[in-house]
């Protein structure tokens, strides 16, 4: 199994905006992440919050995957670094390694790596318009809570992949 990880605050943020975008009426980031208006108890219950506590889900998962079963991919490192990751990707399908850096360019436009075009295809490839959105200004106070909220998930998560991806 490949699993596409990244710092659970930014996850959140993402997810928001990504709705927000489809929805002209939506609340304030804070008010829906946080309980009552007040950043000192979570939403536990709000989709983007809950999806980012990802040692819950690996627990569960885990009971039936070894972990020499799953390759852990930093979604951070796919933005910065895409050709590391992919190459990992291949050597963990035990597959040659075709793709390589060569095969990428930085789209300064959409802030990620795009594919150079192929012999199939007369253009590069890039992400979706879904993705790249700026993101909409969080209070500092609620980003450092959700920071707070996610640290002992996120040690819990580092434990049992034996993997410390840093997310403040």
């Amino acid at each position: 199994l490949l699993i596409v990880v990244r710092d659970p605050v930014t996850r959140a943020i993402s997810d928001y905006t990504q709705a927000a975008s489809k929805k002209a009426d939506m609340k304030r980031f804070e008010q829906l992440a946080f309980v009552n208006g007040s950043y000192s108890v979570v939403d536990t219950n709000w989709g983007p919050v809950k999806i980012g506590v990802y040692a819950r889900y690996l627990e569960r998962w885990l009971l039936y995957f070894p972990l020499s079963q799953l390759l852990f991919i930093s979604g951070e490192r796919l933005i910065m670094d895409p050709a590391y990751e992919i190459g990992r990707v291949q050597d963990f399908l035990g597959l040659k390694r075709v793709v390589t850096e060569k095969h990428f360019y930085f789209n300064a436009t959409k802030g990620f790596p795009c594919l150079f075009k192929s012999e199939a295809r007369s253009t590069p490839h890039c992400l979706g318009k879904t993705k790249g959105r700026n993101h909409p200004h969080i209070d500092p106070g609620a980003i450092e809570r959700l920071r707070e909220f996610y640290r002992p998930f996120n040690n819990k998560f580092y434990q049992l992949t034996g993997i410390n991806f840093a997310w403040s």
